[in-house]
């Protein structure tokens, strides 16, 4: 094997192109080719800071093809970059696969660290941030109910990434199985010009919802059960 052979994971902006970093520039820059999982939005980012290294499409439409392939090419000695869209690659994004396909192959890998939605989200939510677990995207449909359950008395502050579209449903179902005066905080456009940040009880957010559409981006951010609990108690 090639020791010069290196995967790197590159995070992107969120949303403010100011939070990229400047090892982050140097690094897509120097590397022989930049994966990307969407190459239009990349093209925007990699403009902007005149970044002229070479793009292909690694998505998770076809990750589970084209791991084997860009490995074996960082096995023969390319530096490879891996990008998303915005954020952390691995983190609700693509690129799982193509870590595990190198560390099987004793192939190194890198990850710079940088931007990520959710970690902004829990720090300013104003819910407890000492211990949490982040669990990404619902399941649409099949497992929901038995993943909601399986939740509902975790004592750690509860992370969720949601779209616009669902998080009326995603609100009224949390409301369902966690209870109604469960404290979360709704986190929008995290880093971009119309962030926001909307804290209440699940009840009264799911209110505010139904009567006001959410754009953009969304982190919710949901009380655990004993502080929660222990809250409920005071107030009593």
């Amino acid at each position: 094997m090639n020791q010069d052979g290196t995967l790197i994971l590159v995070p992107t902006p969120v949303g403010n192109l100011e939070d990229m970093t400047l090892r982050a520039i140097r690094v897509l820059k120097e590397v022989d080719l930049i994966l990307a999982e969407d190459t239009r939005t990349s093209g925007v980012l990699l403009k902007h800071f005149e970044i002229s290294t070479p793009m292909k499409s690694h998505h998770k439409f076809n990750e589970h093809e084209t791991a084997e392939y860009f490995a074996r090419r960082i096995e023969n000695g390319e530096k490879i970059a891996l990008i998303t869209d915005a954020g952390t690659p691995g983190i609700s994004d693509p690129g799982f696969l193509l870590v595990r396909e190198c560390r099987r192959r004793g192939i190194k890998v890198e990850c710079l660290p940088g931007a990520t939605a959710f970690v902004p989200a829990l720090v300013a939510s104003g819910l407890p941030c000492d211990r949490f677990v982040f669990e990404g995207f619902l399941p649409p449909k099949k497992g929901r109910n038995t993943k909601l359950l399986s939740l509902a008395q975790e004592s750690r502050t509860l992370v969720f990434y949601e779209s616009p579209k669902r998080l009326q449903r995603t609100l009224k179902d949390l409301m369902q199985y966690f209870g109604k005066e469960r404290k979360a905080c709704v986190c929008r456009e995290i880093s971009k010009i119309h962030e926001n940040f909307n804290f209440n009880t699940l009840s009264e957010l799911y209110k505010y919802y139904s009567e006001n559409q959410a754009k953009g981006e969304i982190v919710i951010i949901v009380d655990g059960f004993e502080t929660s609990a222990k809250n409920n108690s005071n107030e009593l």
